[in-house]
C-alpha cells in the first residue's frame, strides 16, 4: 500500500510538471515543439493535461494535432469539456471530429446536449454518419441501442482463414475492435464469432465456420444497459453482438462502453444508498443548487419519518417519568436496529445489481436474513447484558433491578435487530417488484423505519418484564 501511495504521489508529480511545460510551450507560441510533445503522450493523458486548461488553450493544441490524434484525444474528454470546443471551434474542425467519432461515444456525447444543438450539428454529419446518428438515437433511453456502435468486422463462413486475414487488413482500421470478428451469412444473420487469437493459430485453409464459436451471448436492442454490463461480467467477454428479432447482427458493445455503464450504475446505486437523489455531473461540476435538491427531498422524508419517532416515545412518556433509567438505553436499542437494516439492505442491493439474486429468491433471503438476525440480535443482547451487569452489580448505575434492565434491553435488542435484517432485506424486493430502483431503500430510510418498530418493541418489553417493579 504504501509503495502505490508513493507510484501515485510520483504519477501526480510528473502530470503537473508536464500541465506546466504545456502552458509554457502555449504562451510562447512554440507549436512545434508543443505538437511534438502532445504527439508524444497517450491520448488520455493529453485529455487529462487539456482538462485544466482555459478552452482557448485547448483550442491551440487541437489545432496544431494531426486529425487523427486529435480525435481520440477529443473522445478522451468528459462531455462538458466536448461541448465546450464544440462551441468554439470552426465548423469544419467540427464536422471532422464528430464524422471521426465512434458512434457510440457521439451518441452520448448529443444525449447530453440540448435538441437544437443536436440538430445543428446533425447537419455537420456526412449522409450516412447521419443516417447512423439519428438511428442509435431513436432507442430509448438507457438502452442498449444507444450504446451499441455499427463499426464491427464481420466475414462469411464459407471464406477460408486467408481470405478472412486479408480482410481484416483491409478493413480492420473501420472497426472498433479487432479482438472478435463475427460470422455472418448473405443477409446478415449472426452465426458465430472468432476470437483473434483462434484465427492467428487456425490453418490457413479452414473455413471461418470451423473455427468460430457458435455459442453467442447476444444482447438486443432494446435491452437495459445494466443487464448487458451484467453479461459483460458474466461471461467474461470483451466485445458481445447485438442483434434484432430476426437475429440480423446490427451492431456491437465493447467492454470499455459496458465498464462505463456499470460505473455510472455504482456511482447512483451509493448515492441513493446515502438518501440523495442521483446526480448526472461530477460533484465538483454540478451547481449548487442541484446539490441541494438532491439532499433536500430525501431529508424532508426522513425528517417526516423521525416525528413518528418522537410520536413513539410520546406514547410511553409515563413509562419513563416512572423509570428514567430506560431513556438510556433508547439510542442503544434504535441504533443498532437501524445498523442491521442499512448492512441488510446494502447486502441485498448490491446481489440484486449483479444478478446474484432475483425477485423469485425472496424466500431465501429471508430465511437467511431470519437466521442471521436472530444471532447477530443475540450477540448484541449478550454483550448489553453484560455491560449493565458489570456497571450494574459494580457500581449500582441501574439501582436494585439492573438485572431485569439487562434482560429488557438484551430481549428488546433481539427481537430490533431482528426486525431490522428483515426489513433491510425485504424492501429492496418490495421496490423492485414494484418496478422502482431497489437502492432508494437507502441506509437512512431503512433506519427510520425501524426506529419507530423498535421503539414500540423497546417499551413493550419493558411494560412485561418490569411490571411490579419499576413499572
Amino acid at each position: 500500500m504504501r509503495e502505490e501511495l508513493r507510484n501515485n504521489h510520483l504519477l501526480a508529480g510528473a502530470d503537473s510538471d508536464l500541465a506546466a511545460r504545456l502552458r509554457e510551450l502555449i504562451e510562447a507560441r512554440l507549436l512545434h515543439e508543443l505538437r511534438d510533445l502532445v504527439v508524444s503522450l497517450p491520448e488520455a493523458t493529453v485529455a487529462d493535461l487539456l482538462a485544466g486548461l482555459p478552452v482557448e488553450e485547448q483550442i491551440v493544441v487541437f489545432r496544431i494535432l494531426p486529425h487523427d490524434h486529435a480525435t481520440d484525444v477529443f473522445e478522451f474528454l468528459d462531455t462538458d469539456a466536448q461541448v465546450a470546443l464544440l462551441n468554439s471551434l470552426g465548423s469544419d474542425r467540427v464536422a471532422f471530429f464528430l464524422n471521426e467519432m465512434a458512434a457510440d461515444d457521439r451518441t452520448a456525447l448529443f444525449e447530453e446536449m440540448p435538441t437544437p444543438l443536436v440538430r445543428r450539428l446533425m447537419g455537420l454529419l456526412a449522409k450516412d454518419e447521419r443516417i447512423i446518428a439519428l438511428s442509435l438515437l431513436g432507442y430509448p433511453e438507457y438502452s442498449v441501442g444507444r450504446l451499441m456502435t455499427p463499426d464491427y468486422l464481420s466475414v462469411r463462413p464459407e471464406w477460408p482463414v486467408s481470405e478472412v486475414l486479408l480482410h481484416i487488413r483491409e478493413r480492420g482500421s473501420l472497426s472498433d475492435t479487432l479482438s472478435v470478428f463475427f460470422v455472418c451469412d448473405e443477409v446478415g444473420l449472426l452465426i458465430g464469432n472468432i476470437n483473434v487469437g483462434d484465427l492467428l493459430l487456425a490453418d490457413p485453409t479452414s473455413t471461418a465456420d470451423t473455427i468460430c464459436d457458435k455459442n453467442v451471448v447476444v444482447l438486443h436492442p432494446q435491452d437495459d444497459q445494466e443487464a448487458a454490463a451484467n453479461l459483460f461480467h458474466r461471461h467474461g467477454r470483451p466485445v458481445l453482438p447485438v442483434v434484432d428479432a430476426a437475429g440480423i447482427l446490427i451492431g456491437i458493445v465493447t467492454m470499455d462502453d459496458a465498464l462505463e455503464v456499470a460505473r455510472e450504475e455504482a456511482t447512483e446505486d451509493i448515492q441513493k444508498l446515502g438518501a440523495v437523489a442521483a446526480l448526472e455531473e461530477p460533484y465538483l461540476k454540478a451547481p449548487l443548487a442541484r446539490l441541494i435538491q438532491s439532499r433536500a427531498l430525501w431529508l424532508v422524508v426522513l425528517f417526516v419519518g423521525e416525528m413518528m419517532t418522537a410520536s413513539a416515545m410520546a406514547l410511553y412518556e409515563k413509562e419513563i417519568e416512572r423509570a428514567v433509567v430506560l431513556a438510556v438505553f433508547v439510542p442503544l436499542i434504535i441504533s443498532s436496529g437501524g445498523n442491521s437494516g442499512s448492512q441488510a439492505a446494502s447486502l441485498v442491493i448490491r446481489a440484486m445489481a449483479i444478478g446474484e439474486i432475483r425477485l423469485v429468491d425472496w424466500r431465501r433471503v429471508l430465511r437467511r436474513e431470519l437466521a442471521s438476525g436472530f444471532v447477530l440480535g443475540s450477540v448484541l443482547g449478550i454483550l448489553g447484558l453484560v455491560r449493565i451487569a458489570i456497571w450494574g452489580g459494580t457500581f449500582n448505575t441501574y439501582g436494585p433491578h439492573w438485572l431485569m434492565i439487562g434482560l429488557v434491553v438484551m430481549v428488546s435488542l433481539i427481537i430490533v435487530v431482528l426486525w431490522g435484517t428483515i426489513v433491510g432485506s425485504m424492501l429492496p424486493f418490495i421496490l423492485r417488484s414494484l418496478g422502482a430502483d431497489p437502492a432508494t431503500s437507502s441506509a437512512p430510510f431503512v433506519a427510520t423505519l425501524v426506529d419507530v418498530i423498535g421503539l414500540i418493541a423497546y417499551f413493550t418489553v419493558a411494560a412485561l418484564l418490569l411490571q411490579g417493579t419499576l413499572l
